[in-house]
């Protein structure tokens, strides 16, 4: 092998060793992020208990059906689990134009998208403005999801199976939302909160 050929090479094997570097960390952050044991994750992706241990300690380069089936029981893109991180800073600015907005069914409630769509499979956040009497109704998320409220203005009430609970202005709501729930604006005047999604955060019975 010429002094051309080696450089290549070294090139790949650098560059192999990187996205597995990567790899690793992403695995380890997405299991934990959902409250996972390595032993869980094995159960779920079929994939040994030890093999997920070195690849997050990057002491081993899997193949890419192992890494298929880690994406699916991680509920994420195989693209997302194989995206490499920049390591340089950034400082992003979305302007008003750019954010979508959600409306609800009655027309009262509109949600302002303000997370990050590189989190969009695990970690979810909105900006609520709603008009007296406005009611957004959701299906549920995935088992395990937990919702967050924090009204700014104006009083809400949030009803799972059922169970009803109010809050005002300064206080938060924490809520299971992987079943129906509502979402209501009361009283006489508008209201606004933030409201945060985290999609399978814990196994909860």
């Amino acid at each position: 092998m010429g002094v051309e050929g080696r450089d290549r090479s070294s090139k790949i094997e650098s560059g192999a060793q990187q996205l597995s570097g990567q790899l690793g960390k992403t695995i380890q952050r997405l299991r934990k992020a959902y409250n996972l044991s390595l032993s869980e994750l094995a159960e779920q992706s079929g994939v040994a208990k030890s093999i997920i241990s070195q690849i997050e300690r990057n002491e081993t380069n899997p193949t890419l059906a192992t890494i298929w089936r880690l994406s699916q029981a991680l509920d994420v893109s195989i693209e997302r689990v194989l995206a490499t991180a920049d390591d340089e800073p950034f400082l992003e600015r979305s302007s008003k134009a750019d954010t979508p907005m959600l409306l609800s069914d009655d027309g009262k409630v509109r949600l302002a998208i303000i997370g990050w769509i590189k989190t969009v499979e695990w970690l979810q956040w909105y900006d609520v403005v709603a008009e007296p009497g406005g009611q957004l109704d959701s299906d549920a998320h995935q088992r395990g999801s937990v919702e967050t409220l924090s009204v700014l203005e104006g009083e809400f009430e949030v009803e799972v199976s059922g169970v009803v609970q109010i809050a005002r202005a300064g206080e938060t709501l924490r809520y299971r939302c992987d079943r129906a729930h509502s979402v209501r604006c009361i009283g006489g005047a508008p209201g606004r909160a933030t409201m945060v999604c985290i999609l399978k955060a814990a196994v909860m019975d």
